[in-house]
């Protein structure tokens, strides 16, 4: 369809709420039809679809361990029932956020429910380990298509005094599922089998479908149709996929093997090409112009540092509540839950703050109060009481929404409308590649002091000398918090491996987040830079 009424690309100036014929009001007007654009409904569509994302982010960790046993995995087939969803999210969300401009964002992302949803289904039904991560390989790219065009559909469903809300109920909706799933994948493990969590998402995407259908208006860029930029497309994924290869092989072998130096050699080769290519095709997929924005650059960098340290800090804490406290998945799931809630309520109350002072107050914020809960989680114990650890989950999850909120809404706000999709793929882009900085920079920072002072701390903790240097080659499963006791092993010299295993993970543990701070306390300097979007949204539903 190419009128304006349904595409949400209205010339400048005031518009009527609906169609002429219909201008007795917005409600009226609109509320009988499919794609009826009302934006409350909007959002439950939109919300219904990210929640299945942010549910499969959480349950699948808790799932892992079952997925291994069942089909015979091993450490490193694992590894890639994540990464490879990883991966694939990483490397599309761009060229699927231009997809959903060009093509329509209604259907690029109802493309996405139903093929999220479809992939999750045949995730359960899979019979052995290489079908389960081909199937995570189809979900990545579906979520990929998703995701960009939740946020460009919010941009063009809101008006821009009420977008910051709409962004802020979007990001309460991914905290409510990241909350749930550790215990809802629990309950579902321990009680039905792994294959249920995927299984779970097939109600939810049949929702969001008919949610869509009913109300989600269509737009799209006008501007984009003609050639699409498949050279960029090319260049963008081939430079994105050796950065995010390379960060993965590096948390696996260290950032010193060949591997990961030539995939980020390969990254930097394919990127400058991509940035020649850009500057000289008429139609790019990433127009550099958004990069003229200080706040929009600025934020993206903000939301890679912001999702660096919080990423890193939820991986390495649910190894410490499992590993070292000897938490089962449900109680671990349980003992997170200041740290997820808090995050639901920060992110209205970070879309509220955005609202009436512009991103710049909320991201300061946000970065200081990941800062000080990485220096203060790095100086917990093995032994810490809960009592000590739920205040710092709590500032963790006030960071997560006083930077996710006012990051995104200074991404989008300040790209174009008709770029709107594009915007949303970078934020996406953005957060997912400090996410894998994170768990693989900061993980490599942990391996490495572990190996430094396992020895030493086996030693100190009463095992033998000759012993300790038999186990100094275990320093992998002690990166993990796992204690490598011997079958068979003595009551007391078991007590001895367990406890100097513990004290070797924590001198990583707190070495990791200490670094994590500091990048942080950096990242407070380059929120200085954010001011609120620009750009208003012309022809958004009136409320």
């Amino acid at each position: 369809m190419s009128s304006s009424a349904d595409t949400g690309v209205l010339p400048p100036g005031p518009h009527p709420a609906g169609p002429p014929a219909r201008s007795r009001g917005p409600s009226r007007a609109r509320s009988g039809r499919p794609g009826h654009g009302h934006p409350w409904l909007t959002l439950l569509a939109v919300a219904l679809g990210v929640m299945m994302v942010g549910l499969d982010a959480t349950v699948v960790s808790i799932a892992n361990p079952a997925i291994a046993k069942d089909l015979n995995a091993d450490l490193a087939g694992l590894q890639w029932v994540t990464n490879a969803y990883l991966l694939t999210l990483a490397v599309t969300l761009v060229p699927a956020g231009k997809i959903a401009d060009r093509f329509g964002r209604r259907r690029t992302f109802l493309a996405g429910v139903i093929g999220f949803a479809v992939s999750s289904v045949l995730i359960g039904l899979s019979g052995g380990l290489g079908m389960v991560i081909f199937w995570r390989v189809v979900q990545g790219f579906a979520g990929a298509l998703l995701q960009p065009a939740s946020l460009a559909i919010l941009r063009n469903s809101f008006p821009a005094e009420r977008l910051n809300a709409a962004i802020g109920i979007w990001g309460a909706t991914v905290g409510v599922s990241i909350a749930g799933g550790p215990i809802v994948g629990g309950l579902l493990v321990q009680h039905v089998n792994w294959e249920s969590v995927f299984f779970l998402n097939a109600p939810l995407g049949l929702l969001a479908l008919a949610v869509g259908l009913w109300v989600i208006r269509e737009s799209r860029d006008e501007e984009a149709a003609g050639s699409f930029d498949l050279p960029g497309v090319a260049l963008l994924s081939g430079a994105l996929f050796g950065l995010v290869w390379g960060l993965i092989k590096a948390g696996e072998d260290g950032f010193g093997d060949a591997v990961p130096l030539l995939s980020f050699a390969a990254a930097v080769v394919l990127l400058a090409a991509f940035v020649v290519n850009e500057l000289r095709v008429e139609r790019p997929l990433l127009p550099l112009s958004l990069f003229r924005s200080v706040s929009l650059s600025a934020a993206t960098g903000l939301i890679v540092l912001g999702f660096f340290g919080m990423f890193g800090t939820i991986f390495f804490i649910t190894l410490y509540l499992q590993q070292v406290h000897g938490l089962g998945p449900v109680d671990a799931g349980v003992r997170l839950l200041p740290m997820t809630a808090v995050f639901i309520v920060a992110s209205p109350l970070a879309g509220a703050l955005t609202s009436r002072f512009g991103p710049r107050l909320p991201l300061v914020l946000g970065m200081l109060f990941t800062a000080a809960a990485m220096f203060g989680l790095s100086r917990v114990g093995a032994d810490a009481p809960y009592v000590q650890l739920w205040p710092w989950f709590v500032l963790v999850g006030l960071a997560f929404g006083f930077v996710m909120v006012p990051g995104t809404e200074a991404i989008v706000g300040n790209a174009p409308k008709h770029l709107a999709g594009v915007a949303g793929g970078l934020q996406q882009t953005a957060a997912q590649i400090g996410g894998v900085l994170g768990t693989s920079v900061l993980g490599t920072l942990l391996s490495t002091r572990v190996g430094d002072v396992l020895v030493g701390r086996l030693t100190e903790a009463g095992v033998p000398d000759a012993a300790a240097g038999r186990l100094a080659g275990q320093s992998g499963l002690v990166s993990q918090g796992v204690a490598p006791v011997p079958p068979g092993t003595p009551a007391p010299a078991a007590e001895a491996i367990t406890t100097g295993s513990h004290l070797a993970f924590m001198d990583g543990f707190q070495s990791a987040l200490t670094v994590a701070g500091v990048v942080a306390l950096v990242a407070v300097l380059a929120a200085l830079l954010v001011k609120r979007g620009q750009t208003p949204v012309e022809g958004a539903a009136a409320l």
